[in-house]
Formats: C-alpha cells, sequence, structure tokens
C-alpha cells in the first residue's frame, strides 16, 4: 500500500480570451487582485487564427493572453479558482454574452491540467462542478499534446511558453 502524501505545490496560470473593447490592463489587474501577482505573460495572439468558438459571444477578432503567478498552490485549490474566474467573468458580461473568457489551470513537472465546467471522456470530476482536463505532458524535454488539446495550445509560440514556464516552476520550487 502506497503511504498518503499531500502534492507539492503547482505553478498556476490562466488563459485569458477577450473580445474588442476590453480594457485589459483593467481586466489583468482585476485578475491579480483575486489570484495573486504576475510573473510572465505569453504574447497576446488572435485567437481566431485557430478557432471559432468565442465568435458567437465575443465578435471577430478575439485575443487570447496566458499569464501565470509567482505563488505557487495546491492543486486541490483548481475548483475553487475556476468558480472565481467565471464569477469574473461575469462582470464583463454584455447582457447574455461573455466579453472575457478566463481558463484557470496548473503546470507541474509531468503535465498541464485546465479546469473545465464541461464533462468529456478525458476530463475528470474534481468537485462543485468542476472538471480537469489533461491538456498536455512532459517527455522528452517538452510538453506533448494530446488529441483533444486546443489547437491555440498546440501552435510552437504556446509550447515554448509552457516549457520556458516549467523552468520558471522548477527555480520556484528549488527556491531560487
Amino acid at each position: 500500500m502506497g503511504e498518503i502524501h499531500i502534492h507539492i505545490p503547482v505553478k498556476l496560470f490562466a488563459a485569458i480570451s477577450f473580445g474588442k473593447g476590453i480594457a485589459v490592463s483593467f481586466l489583468t489587474d482585476k485578475i491579480e487582485s483575486l489570484l495573486g501577482s504576475i510573473d510572465s505573460a505569453l504574447e497576446d495572439f488572435k485567437v481566431d487564427d485557430f478557432t471559432s468558438y468565442y465568435q458567437k459571444e465575443m465578435g471577430k477578432d478575439v485575443t487570447k493572453k496566458i499569464i501565470s503567478f509567482s505563488r505557487l498552490i495546491q492543486p486541490d485549490m483548481l475548483p475553487e479558482i475556476k468558480i472565481a474566474t467565471n464569477k469574473l467573468e461575469n462582470e464583463f458580461r454584455n447582457e447574455d454574452k461573455r466579453a472575457v473568457n478566463i481558463d484557470p489551470g496548473y503546470l507541474t513537472q509531468a503535465k498541464i491540467v485546465l479546469a473545465t465546467t464541461k464533462d468529456y471522456s478525458h476530463r475528470l470530476y474534481l468537485a462543485h462542478g468542476i472538471f480537469a482536463d489533461l491538456h498536455m505532458t512532459w517527455s522528452a524535454n517538452s510538453y506533448h499534446t494530446q488529441s483533444w488539446t486546443y489547437p491555440d495550445y498546440a501552435q510552437k509560440a504556446t509550447l515554448d511558453y509552457f516549457n520556458n514556464l516549467r523552468k520558471i516552476y522548477l527555480e520556484n520550487l528549488s527556491g531560487k
């Protein structure tokens, strides 16, 4: 029988998709006040180059920003964080349509996990209506996508960002 151990802390990040007219600095300030100081960011990119998923709600020219936070968290905090980011999304709603989508997740030495409210075959239920999506796994010195990985996460710039974020995470763990 294995012994039960508390998981080592993980690196929290958030992928933020937003439509035209959103004051990004105001949005990131709100996220920072909720989740802590930001320590890295992927350069913004156009989501429309990869999917039309958000266009119905947010229109064309949807932009994505991925940020990470200096504070490491316990992975079991993910459901509460997703609930809090969903509440923040609602502050930016325009009638029945979202203007902002915030997908929190975490990174470990071995994987990248996203929080979602949607169930599917590769998603495990956590708590309070929140599921964990195993989005990428680590091997051969890089994170690797799954067949269900979102196309914008599979692009080279995003993979490079997460590979670098893993280095930052390992430094965080070692106290450097």
